[in-house]
């Protein structure tokens, strides 16, 4: 499920940073890596498992968020003789510096996937691995999952192929240059082969009825009134990237389902009843939504530059509840989801390409290397697939949980002091039990937050789903991250 990316972008941003420091000190967060896995750590990145086929011709480039280093994954997109495309993927190969059952390994298993505070990240690897020796860092050479991945001129896909290789990234770019190059007529042959894959990904995505949504990254910026609050809209450049990504895990998937073994990332649909209330929610928000047209349509139209259109597109990762892990192996007697579709896709989907940030990645990732070989999946994969679901879902709760704390306190910062004042908000949820009780978006600043009718504590006078009201600040304190509305 897409969640709110938060980054605090502020002039002196002391403060929270202290309140975020105390979040990671909660015991089911680890901060601290016991020294076993640091000493095996720095052991396995002096003497990683090297393949022996050289790929390090191919001038393999990345697109990632300014600054990072922990990188997953690295392309190269060609023309194909005869017409079509060639997207050769390289993903980092995690299991040449991870040793089944060591140190490593099982400290990956506590954690499930790397933590994103604000002002840091809780890695799942050690960094001596995450952002250095594992990461596809332009210059080095690293051991891959090599993908080519063959595209008619439609986009559809024609050939499937893995092999591992050893890579050698030439470029390290973020999204906003990339868009920038694009946009200004000067994109290279790589970045304009992107520019031109990804929209027809993008459009074989719209003939299957799935949809990407653009969730905005909200930001928190100091000024000298205080603290403001607004949305980065991700470019088209963040999508056609998404879209390689995308191509690569259902390529994944379907190479699974064939050989009746693997992990797949799941999502059921989404209840009618879910729909109805989103529209509400559309109407309370002046989002156009027109009789007859389809959800992923809508979504397609709108401008996540736009707050209002911003809030709305969060408010629809709701459909998105419900998203887990299948394993499956049909020769052990566990047989595959009976629909393998990721509703939000339109089409089977597993989690592959980020191997250095979630568990399950690097699982799937060996049971697709042993198939596209001809041999037999490696036992420590095989034996540790029907764990894996479960130890995903808690690492899921974990980000979901330091998330929610995270934005809960940049919003108590935010409106800290405003106790008082009214502001326009949006019913997007209501308490079944106390209908007095719910949910409110401010229209401004994009706010989420409890609030209650002034007399839902009795549970009367119920919150009007998907409708405007205006609601005034009763509690916003960031000592315990609390801000609380009441309607009037």
């Amino acid at each position: 499920m897409p969640r709110r990316k938060l980054r605090v972008k502020a002039a002196d941003s002391a403060r929270i940073n202290a309140e975020l420091a105390e979040l990671r000190a909660r015991p089911e967060i680890r901060t601290e890596w016991p020294e076993a896995v640091l000493a095996e750590a720095e052991q396995a990145a002096e003497c990683p498992r090297l393949p022996e086929y050289d790929a390090t011709d191919l001038p393999l480039f990345t697109v990632d968020p300014p600054g990072s280093r922990d990188l997953d994954q690295a392309m190269h997109l060609a023309h194909r003789p005869g017409g079509g495309y060639r997207v050769h993927y390289a993903i980092a190969d995690v299991a040449a510096f991870v040793r089944p059952g060591g140190a490593i390994d099982e400290e990956a298993r506590r954690r499930g996937e790397t933590l994103y505070f604000p002002d840091r990240r809780v890695p799942l690897h050690p960094t001596r691995l995450s952002e250095d020796a594992a990461s596809l860092l332009p210059g080095e050479l690293r051991p891959a999952l090599l993908w080519q991945l063959d595209l008619d001129a439609d986009g559809a896909v024609v050939l499937a192929d893995l092999r591992r290789a050893v890579v050698r990234s030439r470029r390290r770019l973020d999204y906003a240059t990339v868009q920038r190059a694009v946009d200004a007529g000067g994109a290279d042959e790589q970045l304009g082969l992107l520019a031109t894959v990804g929209r027809l990904r993008e459009e074989r995505e719209r003939e299957r009825g799935g949809i990407s949504l653009p969730v905005p990254e909200q930001e928190i910026e100091e000024t000298p009134r205080g603290y403001a609050l607004g949305y980065r809209a991700p470019t088209p450049a963040d999508g056609w990237n998404a879209q390689i990504s995308l191509l690569t895990g259902m390529a994944a998937a379907e190479l699974m389902l064939d050989a009746g073994v693997g992990l797949l990332r799941t999502l059921p649909a989404a209840p009618p009843a879910a729909y109805e209330r989103l529209r509400r929610t559309a109407r309370a928000l002046d989002v156009d939504w027109p009789d007859g047209l389809p959800y992923p349509e809508l979504i397609r139209s709108l401008d996540p530059q736009r707050p209002l259109h911003a809030a709305f597109l969060d408010e629809c990762t709701g459909l998105l509840r419900g998203a887990g892990y299948a394993a499956f192996d049909v020769s052990g007697g566990v047989p595959a989801p009976a629909d393998p579709v990721h509703a939000a896709l339109a089409a089977p989907y597993a989690h592959c390409t980020a191997p250095l940030r979630r568990l399950g990645d690097r699982f799937a990732q060996e049971v697709c290397a042993a198939v596209a070989a001809g041999e037999e999946v490696p036992a420590w994969a095989r034996e540790s697939l029907p764990g894996i679901p479960a130890l995903m879902a808690a690492g899921d709760r974990r980000s979901g949980e330091v998330e929610r704390a995270c934005i809960d306190l940049v919003e108590a910062e935010l409106l800290a002091g405003r106790e008082g004042e009214d502001f326009a908000a949006v019913v997007v949820d209501v308490d079944g039990k106390r209908p007095g009780r719910g949910t409110v978006q401010l229209r401004d600043p994009a706010v989420r937050a409890r609030c209650e009718s002034p007399d839902g504590a009795s549970g009367g006078g119920g919150l009007p789903l998907g409708e405007l009201v205006r609601v005034r600040l009763v509690v916003a304190d960031p000592a315990t991250r609390t801000v609380r509305f009441t309607a009037v």
